[in-house]
């Protein structure tokens, strides 16, 4: 994890970028951010080797995979234990309909966002991951209407 990481504006400009699209070339970065193209390479290598880039991925549209339904879900657990954490966290690191998982503070001890084929893959899900699950106090979801994202795939 970048921990107290310093960066310029060249930087910061580069990453709002490659945010958007991180097949941009170098030379292409370069003229963007008014920095050399070697310049802008050996930025990305350090930004890389830092922590800072920690993946580069391309968004999919989840349709074409057969998930066109994206679902947020709270869920609040009964005990937040270490064992009670850990195994909670392994049981949505094996299921391949989480696509985020954040443990957070606030009325709800996890966020999830899914990706689901249909509302019965969900239930489907509900029913393995929350209903059987004595730990879990509740969840409540959201179901997203649309992606109103920057990265809402065309």
């Amino acid at each position: 994890m970048a921990k107290n990481v310093e960066l310029d504006g060249f930087d910061r400009a580069m990453l709002d970028r490659l945010r958007v699209n991180n097949q941009t070339p170098a030379r292409v970065l370069a003229e963007q951010v008014g920095l050399s193209e070697s310049a802008v390479l050996r930025r990305l290598r350090s930004l890389r080797k830092r922590g800072v880039i920690v993946a580069d991925v391309s968004v999919v549209h989840p349709a074409v995979l057969g998930t066109p339904l994206t679902i947020h879900v709270l869920v609040s657990l009964e005990r937040e234990g270490t064992a009670a954490l850990d195994a909670f966290e392994r049981k949505l690191r094996a299921r391949e309909e989480v696509h985020g998982a954040w443990y957070v503070t606030g009325e709800a001890d996890f966020v999830l966002l899914l990706r689901v084929s249909s509302m019965e893959a969900y239930e489907g899900f509900t029913r393995e991951m929350f209903q059987d699950d004595p730990n879990v106090r509740a969840f409540r979801t959201i179901v997203a209407l649309r992606d109103v994202s920057n990265f809402r795939p065309a």
